[in-house]
């Protein structure tokens, strides 16, 4: 297996940038370098009701619903956006809510949880949970469903998804996990075979991980590692998605099966040709649309059987 040719065609374009790497400059440059190539690469914007909304003591919530539905119950997403617990915003991740919000008919809350280094481990975790219980609380208020709230987000969003997922099992439908880091001690065979030529790198995963969980010992907080939870009995289903050329993608497979294993409903779904971070990336990856829209028929898929 090969990467995809239109993947081919970014990495190339990305190793003949003049532009430094992630892990060659400071926190609040890499933030822009990565908002600019996310603005580069998503695919048109599709419209959506916007606002934002503050959680009393919290994170902010970007809230997105589709057009013409301002008066209706909907199910609802909370997402936890990527960028190694660092360099993502709600900005980078805009078009993905959106076409999720479209796609799924739900609503969906973008969290802009603190970000690293300048707020480390469980910063982000708690702000994460602190977002979801308050749709959770005031779902009436939002025009929700409490009966059909889920997780979801990608990579380090995957990550805060799943572990959330754990801490307020019962109160959760679904989880919606998008190549997401599950595991920090960083020993996988993936992780040696896609560390180096495919964006994201082995360097740059060093630097995330050195940012979000400077204590050695928090990266076997289960918190920071859900697959070191002690158990995943009784969380929500999940739609798992992983990319072949991704260095996390034994993580993610990992923890599909732990799922499957400990009795969860779990869907699994591995693009061999992507790279890690493609879902975002519709506008130049035609298989980005065809991923998302997976998701968006899963999450309608799980929020139909809750209403059955």
């Amino acid at each position: 297996m090969q990467p995809h040719p239109q993947v081919v065609a970014l990495l190339e374009a990305a190793a003949a940038s003049p532009l430094p790497t992630m892990d060659k400059v400071p926190a609040f440059v890499a933030r822009r370098l990565y908002r600019e190539r996310c603005a580069r690469v998503v695919p048109k914007a599709p419209e959506a009701l916007v606002r934002l909304l503050l959680v009393p003591g919290g994170p902010a919530l970007r809230a997105y619903r589709p057009v013409g539905t301002a008066k209706e119950v909907l199910p609802a997403l909370v997402f936890f956006h990527g960028g190694g617990w660092s360099i993502g915003d709600l900005d980078t991740h805009d078009v993905l809510c959106r076409e999720l919000a479209v796609g799924a008919r739900c609503a969906v809350f973008s969290v802009e949880y603190r970000l690293a280094p300048e707020a480390p481990f469980p910063a982000a975790v708690e702000d994460c949970l602190a977002a979801t219980e308050f749709v959770l609380k005031h779902s009436d208020s939002l025009g929700v469903d409490v009966s059909r709230i889920a997780v979801g987000g990608d990579s380090a969003g995957g990550n805060l998804a799943a572990v959330v997922a754990i801490a307020l099992k019962e109160r959760l439908a679904f989880q919606l996990l998008i190549y997401p880091a599950t595991d920090q001690r960083m020993n996988t065979e993936s992780l040696k075979r896609n560390g180096e030529g495919y964006l994201l790198t082995r360097s740059v995963m060093q630097m995330f991980r050195g940012y979000y969980l400077p204590r050695e010992q928090d990266r076997l907080d289960w918190r920071s590692s859900p697959m070191l939870a002690n158990s995943v009995a009784g969380v929500p289903p999940a739609f798992l998605l992983t990319a072949g050329f991704d260095p996390l993608v034994d993580e993610g497979r990992a923890y599909a099966e732990r799922l499957a294993r400990e009795g969860i409903e779990v869907a699994y779904r591995n693009y061999e040709d992507m790279i890690h971070g493609f879902i975002v990336m519709g506008g130049v990856l035609d298989v980005a649309n065809t991923a998302v829209a997976e998701c968006c028929a899963a999450l309608r898929r799980q929020f139909e059987k809750v209403t059955a």
